[in-house]
């Protein structure tokens, strides 16, 4: 699968342009990620210097992106012109822009690894937690029972 990741507020917190803290479990989802054999594409605004201090960070804990701002490494290198796309085919994008926002990072995995949405995943687990929490049935509802 082919997984485009924001850096600003999805890998590290806010701090633009400087590198905020790492969100937590960011690097180690990451990894995983890496390790289940998807290709991952660093998608962010953050341009020239910028940019490189963004992928020597992660590179630095141990996560090399597959290509940075494009579909495949070789374009990472190229100029960008007046006929190119800046739109990515990847197969999901984690963004801290999300309608609904960005889920913790042991979710994602979870969602990823599962093939599930984060609805479904959200569904199971209020019906995991609510399972005993079920209110009586009143003893004249007897074909409840």
């Amino acid at each position: 699968m082919v997984i485009a990741v924001d850096f600003d507020g999805t890998i590290v917190e806010h701090r633009y342009p400087e590198i905020g803290e790492e969100r937590p479990f960011a690097i180690e989802i990451l990894k995983m990620l890496i390790a289940d054999r998807h290709k991952l594409i660093l998608w962010t605004v953050r341009e020239g210097k910028l940019l490189e201090d963004a992928v020597k960070w992660c590179e630095e804990r141990g996560v090399t992106f597959y290509a940075v701002n494009s579909d495949s490494s070789e374009r990472f290198s190229e100029a960008k012109s007046k006929n190119f796309s800046c739109k990515l085919n990847a197969d999901v994008f984690i963004d801290d822009c999300n309608i609904g926002g960005l889920p913790d990072w042991p979710t994602i995995y979870k969602i990823i690894s599962t093939k599930r949405t984060y609805s479904q995943i959200l569904r199971a687990k209020f019906a995991e937690e609510t399972e005993d929490q079920k209110p009586p049935v009143p003893s004249w509802m007897f074909w409840k029972k």
